[in-house]
């Protein structure tokens, strides 16, 4: 399989390299050590932020509760590097928040180093980690809050006899889930980190490559990167708690306990809060850019073609692999074929980017490929994503369809045209524009691979943010923005469209 073979073939090509006479150096452990901290940091921080948020969603009904909801999703396809520039704008030194500090008199906050990694990657993960928890939440039957209002429970008893068990479940999920995402913060550690103080261990790999040319170095740290995602993924395995909760009657909750002023206060300002800290950055992406839009200098407009083709291409490669992954594993084929479309979750981009330069460098000009390489890694990436959002659909197609679809004897297409794609267009949708948005906004390979003529969007933009012409840079983010939230739009409607589910 292309996606399996792809996945530990490079994973092969980084063990065999890291066999050489590298060690780690005092620089490389305490990339190490700042991997594990700033990971863990965000992911207590993201989750403890959630649940208030995720509290009061929960146990409040207010105009525009769906949308709030639906809002908190677009982080997650959001391209990392137009986030960061609108965390600069309020949070920099120049932004919104110094802004106000220095007219009261008070001292600046610095957006870079330490802090400034925990801020980005609590930006993209509080709303994760809100959407997780608030699952729980709504798995708890509605009849356990009506009988702890017969029985008159204060607050603080329907938290802790109703709801903290549901948070003892999901909470350890929850922090896996973003500490593993939090491993491999690139992009986020590239512009915000600061200096070597604040270095993760895939921005040593990305130093190794462009700066040091060093390839037994930068394999042995994608070894250990590698070891690091697959630890975090055998614990969320380990860890995760089932929700032991008894069958409801789907009725709607009522939440009695949640009347009184004080509470009523403190989900208002958690929602208010949650809500600012999400969207100001986005706003402010949209105001500063807005006017720098026009006059964008045609190497922004070439990236942004170059970008363009990329997530189509990696589009497609997702799409038709994850279909014919998806049907033979929904017609009876074995567990191991979804297993093998599973296997990127196990690397980041940059260890497969590492991986593929060790295996073509011998062969050929590893930054000649640096865009088909990259559509190739991105499609890779999102192929999780999408089969996650296919197979239940599939599964389901061939449940109620399948026997009739066998008993007529419809060859292969035909029981794709007739029987498959019709029920299967919101979830194929869905993925697709998934992933456009995810190899749009991607700074991964294409960081290690581009040459001066090759950036996508995204190294555009950091590039003119090291250039300090912050003001080309979010127009360009802004361009970016528009361009990804369109394909996830052209797809995810255009293919999805309003079939049926």
């Amino acid at each position: 399989m292309l996606i399996a073979a792809l996945t530990l073939g490079t994973l092969t090509a980084v063990a065999l390299h890291a066999r050489g006479s590298a060690t780690l150096g005092a620089a490389d452990l305490g990339a190490l050590r700042f991997t594990l901290l700033q990971a863990g940091a965000s992911a207590l921080l993201s989750v403890a932020l959630a649940i208030p948020v995720a509290r009061a969603l929960a146990r409040r009904s207010f105009i525009g509760r769906r949308l709030l909801i639906a809002l908190m999703g677009a982080p997650f396809i959001l391209p990392v590097v137009v986030a960061i520039l609108g965390l600069v704008a309020v949070f920099g030194r120049s932004g919104w928040i110094n802004v106000a500090l220095i007219t009261f008199g008070l001292p600046r906050v610095s957006i870079y180093g330490f802090q400034g990694v925990l801020l980005g990657n609590v930006f993209f993960n509080l709303p994760l980690a809100a959407r997780l928890i608030l699952q729980g939440w709504q798995t708890i039957p509605a009849e356990h809050f009506r009988l702890a209002a017969s029985l008159e429970f204060a607050p603080a008893d329907t938290f802790r006899i109703i709801e903290w068990p549901m948070l003892r479940a999901i909470v350890p999920g929850a922090l896996l889930a973003i500490f593993l995402i939090c491993l491999t913060s690139f992009a986020i550690a590239l512009t915000l980190g600061g200096g070597p103080a604040a270095t993760t261990v895939e921005l040593a790999i990305y130093q190794a490559f462009r700066f040091d040319f060093d390839l037994t170095r930068a394999a042995l740290l994608a070894a250990i990167q590698f070891a690091l995602c697959a630890a975090a993924t055998l614990a969320s395995l380990k860890l995760s708690l089932p929700i032991a909760t008894s069958g409801g009657l789907d009725r709607p909750v009522e939440r009695r306990d949640a009347g009184a002023i004080a509470l009523r206060i403190q989900d208002a300002t958690a929602l208010t809060l949650g809500a600012l800290f999400l969207f100001l950055p986005l706003a402010s992406v949209g105001l500063s850019g807005i006017g720098a839009l026009p006059g964008l200098p045609m190497a922004v407009w070439l990236a942004a073609l170059r970008s363009l083709g990329v997530a189509v291409v990696a589009t497609g490669l997702t799409g038709l692999i994850a279909l014919a992954l998806g049907l033979s594993r929904s017609r009876g084929g074995s567990r191991l074929i979804e297993l093998a479309g599973m296997t990127p979750l196990a690397a980041s981009p940059l260890v497969l980017g590492t991986g593929l330069f060790l295996i073509i460098n011998p062969l050929a000009d590893p930054a000649a490929l640096a865009l088909p390489l990259t559509a190739l890694t991105n499609a890779a990436m999102a192929m999780p994503f999408a089969l996650r959002a296919l197979l239940p659909a599939l599964d389901q197609i061939e449940a109620t369809q399948g026997r009739l679809a066998d008993s007529l004897g419809l060859p292969l297409w035909a029981r794709l045209r007739l029987v498959v794609l019709p029920r299967l267009r919101r979830p194929l949708g869905f993925a697709l524009g998934l992933s456009a948005a995810l190899s749009m906004g991607d700074l991964g390979v294409i960081a290690i691979f581009a040459g001066p003529h090759s950036a996508t969007l995204p190294l555009q933009i950091y590039r003119l943010m090291g250039a300090y012409r912050m003001e080309d840079a979010s127009g360009a983010a802004l361009l970016l923005l528009i361009i990804s939230l369109a394909l996830f739009w052209f797809f995810d409607r255009g293919v999805g469209g309003d079939a049926k589910a």
